[in-house]
Formats: structure tokens, C-alpha cells, sequence
């Protein structure tokens, strides 16, 4: 037993409960009251740490708990509403960003993980006069409904194709020794971590493929 004054007590005291119990109980009360890591005392909140990154091409300075993810980063502190919050999870990928050319979960990454990166969401592929060639795509074959998925579709499409050029594989591809090309199969396999509860797959397919075309 640690000689710290949390658990002074034996084993048989703690089955045979009576005093293993009550020793156990102020315990729990005297853990309760330390501070959190982090902290220097335990009437201090978490700690905070100033975070530094490129978002849209635009150097970004913010004052963040650590715990921050990156999604709640772009969406409460930097006013970036177009990268959304789904499941929180990392399972239905409509928080999609692209980090330094390279797609993620945003809502999986702490945002003091990102220190001097480049942050692309989809406020920064394009705008309404200047569509990026995929979002001119998903508009012209309707790959999108309610459109919720739709911005973390976006990213992970163009992600996507960068990949295949870069000839990184994934678990569908049948040559590792040739050119890599952007088959429907290659395509849908690599997306298959965007979820669109609308349906609306084939369209998105659709788009991709005439941007990966041109």
C-alpha cells in the first residue's frame, strides 16, 4: 500500500467492510479535492495553452483549454461553421478537414496536436464566384441532400484523389507495382468513411470521377 494517507487500510479491512469502508469512502474525498493536471491548485480551472496554426491560408493565434478538439476549434473559437459536428465519434467523418494535404477527423484530434500546421476546411477550396472543381462537380451531379455530410464529403473527395495520385494504396488496389488510377472501386473504398445518410453515394461517385477525368 502507497504510505500516502489515501488508503490506510488493509485488504481484510476492505471485505470485511466497517472501517475498510469508511477509510475508503475519505479517500474518494480527499482524491476528489486534488487538483487537475494541469492545475496548480484545485480552485484553478484547466490549463490553457496558446495554439498557432494556418487556417485557409490565414495565420491563426487562439488562447485554448488542451482539450480542445480541432473541430471545436474551427467551429466555436474561428467562427468556421462549414466543417460539421456528426457523431463526435470519428465514424461518420462529416468533420473532415484536410491537415498539412492529408484528410482527418477533426472531431478525433486535439487541437494542440496541430501547432504550426495547415488547416484546409472547406470554407478555404473555394467560394460561391470561385468553386472548387469537386464542389463545381458535387453541384452539377447532385451529391448532396440535406447537405449536412456534404462539406466533409468535399474534403475527403479531394483528399481522395490526391492520394491515388501520390499512389498511396488502399485495401481495394490490385496493382502496387503500376500507375494507380481512380477506379469507381479505388474511389468508393477510400470514401467509404464519409457517410451520407441521405444516400446519396452514386452522385458523389459521379463527381468525383469527372474531377478525377480532368
Amino acid at each position: 500500500m502507497p504510505d500516502d494517507g489515501y488508503l490506510n487500510v488493509s485488504r481484510r479491512g476492505v471485505l470485511a467492510g466497517g472501517v475498510g469502508s469508511a477509510a475508503l469512502a475519505q479517500a474518494s474525498i480527499l482524491r476528489a479535492q486534488q487538483p487537475m493536471p494541469g492545475s496548480q491548485s484545485g480552485n484553478e480551472g484547466p490549463s490553457t495553452m496558446r495554439i498557432r496554426m494556418t487556417v485557409n491560408g490565414t495565420p491563426q493565434e487562439v488562447d485554448l483549454d488542451t482539450r480542445t478538439t480541432l473541430l471545436d476549434t474551427l467551429r466555436e473559437h474561428l467562427k468556421l461553421t462549414g466543417t460539421k459536428k456528426g457523431c463526435d465519434h470519428g465514424q461518420c467523418g462529416a468533420c473532415t478537414v484536410m491537415v498539412n494535404g492529408q484528410r482527418i477527423n477533426s472531431c478525433l484530434s486535439l487541437a494542440v496536436q496541430h501547432e504550426g500546421d495547415e488547416v484546409t476546411t472547406i470554407e478555404g477550396l473555394g467560394t460561391p464566384d470561385d468553386l472548387h472543381p469537386m464542389q463545381d462537380a458535387f453541384v452539377e451531379h447532385d451529391g448532396y441532400q440535406c447537405g449536412y455530410c456534404t462539406p466533409g464529403q468535399i474534403c475527403s473527395a479531394v483528399a481522395v484523389l490526391e492520394e491515388i495520385r501520390s499512389g498511396i494504396p488502399s485495401h481495394v488496389t490490385d496493382d502496387l507495382t503500376g500507375p494507380m488510377r481512380p477506379t469507381e472501386m479505388e474511389m468508393r473504398e477510400r470514401m467509404s468513411g464519409n457517410i451520407c445518410r441521405c444516400g446519396a453515394y452514386s452522385n458523389i461517385a459521379e463527381a468525383m470521377a469527372q474531377v478525377a477525368e480532368a
